[in-house]
């Protein structure tokens, strides 16, 4: 006798209510008992949506027009809003992609975990206790009785998610529905999470549903994918297969725009540097009270960097190791404790202005870094305002000859950020970065929260753009698949302090520091196939 399926999706559509567009179409799936199940697809391809339609978790907008959803032999659509109570978080729970939109501000770590148990279980109250402390300590938790009494802000990004799993997990559910869940997360903590994911699911037996568009996660992770674009699955099967022979346009697509490694460029570092940053110390005070002054928290140990004409160096690490706090330090966004900083041999403050003229900075979100009021023209023109010599109709035409650089025509010059999509923002924060033609830029996460296909276009016009107006770079990423793809040189630090560096083919390929080599061995090398497939090797692994 063949085992029952745990959940059955069939012919689901979904449509906007007031305008009748179906915004996910027919789409059927099954994922049995156990299993690890993958919906990949890019923003707005109607993974996340298909998914919360299964346990009726849908906008007020968004109405069910056809299909049936069916878990453990329950039509999940029809059920009523008691039975839903009792099928949410007792058997299928849901991890969200940021923890902190997820878990509730204004009560303790302790008192939400309790939540689930006091309404799906009989369990006394010691009883639950001891089943929380024994679920924190599971998932990582240094301090399990100290996490109850604490509050979600306390905990970084990858703490945040992994209480959000023992939250889920507690309840042991059949069906657990990961939802982009470690996007916002740094590439050794993603591994971390996903690891501890699947661990707590496999011995509990739970059934894991994967939704993402991190092709790499979920290939390491799934035995089969769906594929979605424009709200229809494309291609379903096996994730070997789909990998290695593709047979939708939009699957090769997809691969086609994940990281490889680029060519190797002659970069002139006899000369003296383009940047020159000597001993950088970068303290920030600590938080104050009435009574006592705070302890000063050292984000920076003593850091040397060197930048040269022309040169590409990425700075990688986990969060909190200090690379964005240099990149904004160089850029004069952050004071320094001490060192200097030296630009074509000077110290730049020698000629504040024609530093700043010439070190532009491109930052990880564009919606938050552009104006909401202002158009892309006055968006761009607004960075040549102290370019000396160039009257009002030189800055429009140069404006315009930027965006059409980027990607952007005439068409968009004269719309807002909000009407622009995420790569088409990061496109108009480029435009501003070189339109002053600057000789140094500092690129902090520039491309981290985009879809695998947008990055890989925002990368080629980088690169593009370097090489044709050479000007030297510091590229600050978590994201070892993409420095791979743009880098010539690698700076590797942990808790404020440079511990590796190199060439890019040096570091990937022969690491010396354990650190880096648990960085590298969150990415996989890629092996690009006659199909348009893809063969995942992950790195340093035996």
């Amino acid at each position: 006798m063949t085992q029952e399926r745990l959940l059955s999706v069939r012919d689901l559509t979904l449509e906007v209510a007031q305008r009748g567009v179906e915004v996910v179409k027919k789409v059927s799936f099954d994922i049995e008992p156990g299993e690890i199940f993958g919906i990949v697809g890019e923003s707005g391809s109607g993974k996340s949506l298909a998914t919360r339609a299964i346990i009726s978790l849908l906008p007020p907008a968004i109405t069910v027009t056809g299909g049936q959803v069916t878990f453990k032999g329950r039509d999940v659509l029809s059920m009523s809003a008691a039975g839903l109570r009792e099928l949410r978080g007792a058997e299928i729970g849901l991890v969200f992609q940021e923890p902190m939109t997820s878990l509730n501000p204004s009560m303790t770590i302790g008192r939400q975990l309790e939540e689930g148990l006091t309404l799906h279980t009989n369990v006394p109250a010691a009883t639950r206790r001891e089943r929380i402390l024994g679920m924190l300590q599971r998932v990582g938790i240094r301090d399990p009785e100290g996490a109850l009494s604490a509050y979600p802000h306390e905990f970084s990004g990858g703490m945040r998610q992994r209480i959000m799993l023992a939250s889920v997990m507690l309840l042991k559910p059949a069906l657990l529905i990961a939802d982009e869940p470690t996007t916002a997360l740094d590439a050794v903590i993603q591994r971390d999470v996903m690891e501890l994911m699947v661990e707590l699911t496999k011995a509990e037996g739970t059934a894991v549903l994967l939704i993402s568009h991190d092709l790499p996660m979920v290939a390491r992770y799934t035995s089969r994918i769906v594929v979605m674009e424009k709200g229809s699955v494309v291609e379903q099967g096996t994730t070997e297969q789909i990998l290695e022979t593709p047979l939708h346009p939009y699957t090769r697509k997809l691969l086609s725009s994940l990281p490889i490694r680029g060519e190797v460029r002659t970069i002139d570092t006899v000369s003296a540097p383009m940047i020159s940053a000597r001993n950088i110390v970068v303290d920030y005070p600590g938080r104050k009270s009435f009574f006592k002054k705070g302890t000063a928290k050292r984000a920076l140990h003593g850091v040397s960097v060197d930048i040269h004409a022309g040169e590409v160096v990425a700075l990688v690490g986990g969060s909190g190791s200090g690379k964005t706090t240099l990149g904004r330090t160089i850029a004069g966004l952050v004071n320094q404790s001490s060192g200097e900083i030296l630009f074509q041999g000077r110290e730049r403050s020698a000629d504040w202005q024609d530093y700043r003229l010439n070190c532009q900075m491109v930052f990880q979100d564009p919606y938050s870094s552009l104006d909401p009021r202002m158009t892309i023209l006055s968006l761009v023109e607004e960075a040549l305002r102290l370019v000396p010599g160039i009257d009002r109709a030189a800055k429009t035409k140069r404006a315009y000859e930027t965006l059409d650089e980027v990607g952007l025509g005439t068409e968009y010059a004269l719309r807002y950020p909000h009407e622009l999509s995420g790569g088409q923002r990061q496109r108009v924060a480029i435009a501003r970065a070189i339109a002053r033609r600057p000789k140094f830029l500092i690129a902090d996460e520039p491309v981290s929260a985009l879809d695998v296909t947008v990055r890989a276009q925002v990368l080629t016009l980088f690169s593009d753009l370097q090489k044709r107006y050479g000007f030297s770079c510091l590229f600050i990423s978590h994201d070892l698949g993409v420095v791979e793809q743009v880098a010539d040189r690698v700076i590797v630090m942990q808790d404020g302090r440079i511990i590796e560096q190199g060439d890019r083919n040096t570091i990937f390929d022969k690491p010396k520091e354990a650190y880096t080599r648990r960085l590298l061995s969150a990415i996989p090398a890629l092996d690009l196939n006659e199909n348009g497939g893809v063969k995942l090797k992950w790195r340093l692994e035996a």
